[in-house]
């Protein structure tokens, strides 16, 4: 599998640079000093925590950036300086994972701290040159003094490939801000994880919180899982988190997040996804391009605390647009590849149809609050441009603790029992008086083995009437397909719901769509 692609640079904020492994006070002095660290120290989570606490008490300084000629590296001189995998962490092992390095440098200003743990003892890794391999023609010649270190990372271990058998394969990487991404079996890379986004598209401008250090516990022979602790760093906001990391079908990450609030956050984003999405079949006219759609989701899937099943079409607005489904205790929500064919985007090297759906699971309660997707216009792929996070209702107060749990599952979506919207298409009357044309396709399932008149269909829209729609049987899909109309006049947005019912119980998920001029 490739690196990160040139989109996955420009979509990520770049690292903070070396924290120090100190006791928790000296830490919050060492953040701000980059002075050396010990070798090795008793390490635990409790440590982490109390690391996050003592940089909260003390006012935020960000890290050291790498050396000018580091950062004035072009795209394809930093691609030229590959890692070598002979020369990864543990590779001369019989340990379970491999550990790959990234190059700081060009989009990555400040390099991380990183360490490893085995039998609860740490040791920091230092910047190693010669685990990459340079192209003689295109490498540039580096300065090596300076604050110098790695970018992140990526964790490689045995997949089962049956092509591969024995090889360990990448299914994960974290690099650039809070940011990381996964795979499950069989999937290209696509959208990203972060692990807090703060006053995303607020007019002052967005927060990125950083991971700054990163410890990695040694894994045995035999062990499934991965372990990753991580310090987080920011002007508002430092934090301790736990991945514990299971890849296969899905790759499954269990996530623990202990923040300390420095200021007050009145706009915090708990659990952010981020992804792109430029154009499908809803808005292919404004773009002059031979595929018929590219994007890495298609969709916001919800299910909230009443178990109401919600699927959200996601847009390439031409303005900026902020939703927020307002809801108690969620019990999942994340953003969704449903396109799986290759057909459907005709791209023989981005292979879209591989990119993984992601699933937020919360563990415990998370009380009022709303899941809030944002929507940014874009002309281009290389930007990541959609953002869907957990937002609480009640802001977080500077000198606050944050606790919180949530599992992630990257690969398919969720099964969620009722029949699914396979296809979002909208268009304008052609016949009769004006208006527009929404076609909704589910997807086959056994429900709909009954007749279309044994359904109820429920259309309904806050800002105008809609017809009363039109239900018949797909005999491509096998599902079924839902018409309606309605005319908005001079409006320029207008927000539609549509769900089908049968016998008075739900007979498939709420379809929610803001129509834009």
């Amino acid at each position: 599998m490739s690196n990160l692609s040139r989109r996955a640079f420009f979509s990520s904020a770049s690292a903070l640079a070396l924290v120090s492994q100190m006791a928790p006070l000296q830490a919050a002095d060492a953040a701000t000093s980059g002075s050396a660290v010990p070798e090795t120290e008793p390490f635990s989570r409790a440590e982490v925590i109390a690391r996050a606490r003592a940089l909260a008490e003390r006012p935020f300084k960000p890290r050291s950036k790498v050396p000018q000629d580091w950062l004035d590296m072009t795209y394809d001189q930093y691609r030229s300086i590959q890692f070598d995998v002979k020369k990864a962490l543990w590779a001369d092992t019989d340990r379970s994972y491999n550990v790959d390095f990234f190059l700081p440098g060009l989009y990555f200003e400040r390099p991380v701290q990183l360490h490893t743990v085995v039998d609860g003892t740490s040791s920091n890794l230092p910047f190693d040159m010669d685990r990459f391999r340079k192209h003689p023609e295109i490498s540039p010649e580096l300065s090596r003094d300076g604050a110098l270190g790695y970018s992140g990372f990526r964790l490689r271990t045995d997949l089962d490939d049956p092509d591969h058998p024995g090889k360990k394969t990448e299914f994960c990487v974290f690099q650039g801000a809070s940011y990381f991404r996964a795979i499950a079996n069989g999937n290209n890379y696509g959208l990203s994880a972060r692990g807090l986004a703060l006053k995303t598209a607020d007019p002052e401008g967005e927060e990125f919180p950083e991971f700054v250090s990163f410890w990695l516990e040694a894994p045995g022979p035999l062990q499934e899982n991965m372990v990753v602790h991580a310090l987080m760093d920011s002007p508002s906001v430092t934090g301790a988190y736990r991945f514990d990391i299971t890849p296969g079908s899905p790759c499954l990450m269990e996530v623990e997040a202990t923040l300390f609030a420095r200021e007050d956050l009145p706009h915090a984003g708990l659990a952010p996804l981020t992804s792109m999405f430029l154009f499908d079949g809803t808005n292919h006219q404004r773009f002059d391009d031979f595929r018929p759609a590219v994007h890495d989701s298609d969709g916001l899937l919800l299910r909230n605390g009443n178990g109401e099943v919600i699927w959200r079409p996601l847009a390439n607005p031409t303005r900026l647009q902020v939703s927020s489904f307002v809801d108690t205790n969620p019990r999942g929500f994340g953003l969704m590849q449903r396109t799986r064919n290759l057909s459907d985007f005709a791209d023989l090297e981005a292979h879209y149809h591989r990119r993984p759906s992601l699933w937020v699971e919360p563990k415990g309660d998370w009380g009022k609050g709303a899941i809030t997707l944002v929507e940014i216009p874009a002309d281009k792929e290389i930007y990541d441009n959609i953002v869907a996070y957990w937002r609480p209702e009640t802001p977080f107060e500077a000198g606050a603790q944050i606790d919180l749990s949530y599992r992630l599952s990257w690969g398919d979506e969720p099964a969620l029992d009722l029949p699914r919207v396979i296809d979002t298409a909208s268009g304008a009357k052609i016949f009769g008086d004006p208006g527009r044309l929404m076609v909704i396709d589910f997807e086959a399932h056994p429900l709909f083995e009954a007749e279309p008149d044994a359904f109820d269909i429920h259309v309904s829209s806050p800002h105008l009437d809609t017809s009363a729609g039109i239900l018949q049987r797909n005999p491509e899909t096998g599902g079924m397909r839902l018409a309606f109309s309605f005319d908005p006049g001079d409006q320029t947005h207008v927000e539609l719901r549509a769900q089908l019912r049968k016998d008075g119980a739900p007979a498939s998920e709420v379809w929610l769509y803001r129509w834009t001029v």
